[in-house]
């Protein structure tokens, strides 16, 4: 090995933020993930929240006045009355739309003008994502993509140890993730409904698994993918939470995956076996592991996935021909899940600002997009699909 543990500790360090010039920042979707972009603006000294817009009347107002925020305009039958709304000054909007709303509120946005955070998943399918990306191109804005795991100091950890070359060349990955019950129904049926949700648990958490593991080393393109998924909970009357919420009738309502699988090759002789999983009998479908011709890392499953928090890692390798392993010092994830959402904000805030890149760009979440995209047409058609990289 060629690094000691010692080079894998972060020190944190506080930026300041300029707060002479102030964004000006609407919502588009007001349901449960707008709370936690909103908390995290109103945390922010350089944000001005200005405006707000629902498809469902009403809806956005009394999202402002339940977390006591004034003066924000939300009169809008839609997402373009809001940003056609010049009045507003809008410099940037945060989309928390259903994930088969998402393409058509930011390529408006982009079109006026209006820097984007994007909720994931990216899309719903590979045809919209691009659609997208060409908005982003021609308007010359930021279009960032909702992946707060990104931020996650062991989370960065993992590329970081990747890409020092301690495991060598990588040649085999494990990922996935899941929840034994955890179809998300709590608040109604947006989640598992085809018309908004569009894709279940691949869209939801897979879409985390699939970056951490791709972006710790360099997103890979995708060639070919055989898929699986079913719904075999999710349609079941007598699940769970189901019953629990006296909601029997949600199993008709269901039309995405609640589990997924797939075999993925990359460019550069590396395989991917991937699971994820909303419902399941069993507490983990597996740890993360990388295999590498000079290590190997092993980054314990979890309870839920929600993509971040994860325990203890393992390096594991060969000194003088002696096999060792050895754990990775874990990094405190202060203020835990919240914390995360506001350095996504933040980062979103300084690339304005600062005229930078997105800090999770479209060019590599394409990629992650084109692999669920195609999981879910191989499992439809049953056979192996190949990916074409489309052109922007």
């Amino acid at each position: 090995m060629t690094k000691s543990l010692d080079d894998f500790i972060t020190i944190e360090e506080e930026t300041k933020v300029d707060t002479t010039r102030k964004i000006r920042v609407g919502i588009i979707g007001t349901g449960g993930i707008a709370k936690a972009h909103l908390l995290s603006y109103l945390q922010q000294p350089d944000v001005e929240i200005v405006a707000g817009a629902d498809i469902i009347s009403g809806k956005a107002k009394a999202f402002f006045e339940e977390h006591g925020v004034e003066n924000v305009k939300c009169d809008y039958a839609s997402h373009k009355e809001m940003l056609d709304d010049e009045s507003l000054h809008l410099d940037a909007v945060s989309v928390c739309t259903y994930n088969c709303q998402h393409a058509e509120p930011t390529i408006y946005a982009l079109k006026k003008g209006v820097h984007v955070l994007l909720e994931k998943p990216f899309t719903v399918t590979a045809e919209e994502a691009v659609e997208v990306m060409r908005a982003e191109k021609q308007s010359g804005k930021i279009l960032t993509i909702g992946f707060q795991p990104r931020f996650d100091e062991n989370m960065k950890k993992v590329r970081e140890i990747v890409q020092s070359g301690v495991l060598g060349k990588v040649y085999y990955v494990q990922t996935g993730g899941g929840r034994r019950r955890g179809i998300p129904v709590s608040k109604g049926t947006t989640f598992i409904e085809k018309e908004t949700a569009g894709i279940g648990a691949l869209g939801d958490i897979g879409c985390y698994s699939l970056d951490m593991v791709l972006n710790a080393i360099g997103y890979p393109k995708p060639l070919t993918v055989s898929g699986y998924k079913s719904a075999y909970f999710g349609t079941d009357p007598h699940y769970k939470s189901y019953v629990k919420s006296g909601h029997p009738e949600y199993a008709e309502k269901f039309g995405v995956d609640d589990f997924a699988a797939a075999f993925i090759r990359l460019e550069g002789d590396v395989v991917l076996d991937f699971r994820i999983s909303w419902a399941m009998n069993m507490d983990t479908p597996g740890d993360t592991i990388l295999l590498g011709t000079k290590g190997g890392l092993r980054i314990p499953s979890t309870e839920c996935w929600n993509g971040a928090s994860f325990g203890q890692m393992t390096l594991y390798g060969e000194v003088c021909g002696e096999q060792m392993e050895a754990k990775v010092p874990l990094i405190e994830n202060k203020g835990g899940f919240g914390n995360l959402f506001n350095l996504k904000i933040r980062s979103f805030l300084d690339a304005i600002k600062n005229g930078t890149e997105a800090p999770v760009p479209t060019s590599q979440i394409l990629y992650n997009q084109l692999i669920l995209d195609a999981i879910a047409r191989s499992a439809e058609l049953g056979e192996e699909v190949k990916i074409e990289i489309p052109t922007v």
